[in-house]
């Protein structure tokens, strides 16, 4: 599992692995039962404290993405990913209502938004 780590960004070091081990598993690069490394060796991998590995791994069970059990270690939940799916729509929903506001109140037509949204959506990041 390779997780990488920018320091150009602001988001928090635990967050951006969150985010990476919930793109793998929404992929289906990791499939349910799979295992994940334990806190000690993710952390030793990406140089980075276990405690911030710790709090990665306890946002992916809080979210129903990895469940733990002493002794045997982390491995990939069943977990609803539809209901992972549905939040983030909801959250496209959010930011695509503030563009239309924005986009009727100054103006911009509608066809330049999909055009925008078209050239955002095609970007590679």
């Amino acid at each position: 599992m390779e997780i990488i780590i920018s320091s150009n960004t602001s988001k928090p070091i635990y967050e951006q692995i969150t985010s990476q081990i919930k793109a793998m598993i929404m992929s289906g690069e990791l499939q349910t039962g799979d295992p994940i490394p334990s806190m000690r060796a993710l952390a030793k991998s990406i140089h980075v404290s276990v405690i911030t590995v710790q709090k990665a791994y306890e946002d992916l069970q809080r979210d129903g993405f990895i469940e733990t059990t002493v002794g045997r270690g982390s491995f990939v939940s069943a977990q609803n990913k539809d209901f992972y799916q549905e939040e983030q729509q909801r959250l496209a929903e959010e930011h695509l209502q503030e563009a239309a506001d924005i986009g009727r109140t100054s103006g911009i037509s509608l066809d330049k938004l999909i055009e925008l949204l078209t050239i955002f959506y095609q970007e590679e990041e």
